[in-house]
């Protein structure tokens, strides 16, 4: 009698884990309907959609036009892409916390662990304060965070290997080492700014922020985030494996050598392209996983399909609140995170029940 009850608890826990993606899903379209509606000038939620929908090829022809001009600047010029800018790094984000996480088999680890955010900053202040790589032209600073946070990935890389291997503990310290550095190196060259408000824009964008978002900014991160999430939902069992240890790993057949070089190179290039196009936003790849986990287990497939639907939630309503709080003037969005997140992550680890996977003591 105890044997057909397997299948039906886990057909069980399948519906509870679509109503929950379907939940986060509807959370979602509310917070970038009402993140839009929300600022100086109030506009309404149809509004929203029904501009929205009218730049749309062939269905737009079908939109009775009832907005003003500056109605339609306003959502689709600035708000919009400002919100789906946001959705997107906090997607990005949210994935690369899950996998570092893994890879270093640390709950306490996030994407900023390997410096490689500290890289992205000290390539872009350059491009910031004294126009460096002008070739570029106007993705100069993009092109300069990617090439940052490559050249961090790199050093910490070539640091952590020991014949060969890469090894936890001296993937952590090159890390913090190379973020330590790269941080004094971004302090110097604020100091040397020949404009003060060169050096409040540039410190504006090391605390993160989605100010300067265009419908431009957003394809490439959102191309780079959505290829890399399905590539770490096809090897979930991979990363379930990871932190199981060397041991395991072996027994089961899985390279798990080549499988850290993948991700550290997949997450390197995740975190620069969203460095690139936001700046350093913090505690969202630390507390997003720890919240999905709290809600699904430790399974992966099913902690980064939530942790990406939260994180994007959750930067898109940081964003509301850095717009808001001290309107019209604006604060950075990584204050905004630090301030919540923190509180949240010192609750989490007073938990007594609360282990790394969410279980446990």
């Amino acid at each position: 009698m105890d044997v057909p009850q397997e299948p039906q608890f886990e057909r069980k826990a399948k519906r509870r884990f679509r109503f929950l993606l379907l939940f986060l899903v509807c959370i979602l379209l509310l917070s970038i309907t009402f993140a839009v509606t929300l600022g100086p000038v109030k506009m309404s939620a149809i509004t929203v959609w029904k501009i929205a929908i009218a730049h749309i090829p062939f269905i737009g022809d079908y939109i009775d036009v009832n907005w003003s001009r500056s109605q339609e600047r306003i959502i689709w010029d600035i708000r919009l892409p400002r919100v789906l800018l946001g959705a997107v790094v906090g997607a990005g984000l949210s994935v690369v916390g899950v996998v570092i996480q893994a890879l270093v088999r640390n709950s306490l680890a996030d994407p900023y662990i390997l410096g490689i955010s500290s890289g992205s900053s000290v390539a872009a202040t350059l491009v910031i304060l004294f126009g460096a790589l002008p070739i570029f032209g106007q993705y100069a600073l993009s092109f300069g965070a990617f090439l940052g946070a490559m050249v961090a990935m790199l050093s910490v890389y070539l640091l952590a290997q020991v014949g060969g291997r890469i090894q936890t503990t001296r993937l952590l310290l090159a890390g913090v080492a190379i973020s330590m550095i790269m941080s004094a190196i971004t302090n110097f060259i604020v100091t040397l700014a020949p404009k003060d408000s060169g050096i409040r824009e540039a410190m504006f964008w090391m605390m993160g922020s989605l100010a300067g978002a265009k419908w431009d900014y957003i394809p490439i991160p959102a191309v780079v985030v959505a290829v890399v999430s399905i590539y770490l939902l096809v090897h979930s069992r991979s990363l379930n494996i990871l932190l199981m240890g060397e041991e395991v790993a072996a027994t089961l057949g899985v390279n798990m050598e080549s499988f850290r070089k993948v991700l550290i190179i997949i997450t390197s290039l995740l975190t620069g392209t969203i460095v690139a196009v936001s700046g350093s936003i913090g505690f969202i790849g630390l507390v997003v996983p720890h919240l999905a986990r709290l809600v699904v287990g430790t399974e992966h497939k099913r902690v980064l399909s939530c942790s990406i639907l939260i994180g994007m939630i959750l930067v898109i309503w940081s964003d509301v609140c850095a717009r808001l709080v001290l309107a019209p003037q604006e604060l950075p969005i990584g204050v905004v995170t630090a301030l919540c997140g923190g509180p949240f992550f010192i609750w989490l680890l007073r938990r007594s029940s609360y282990s790394f996977g969410g279980g446990g003591k």
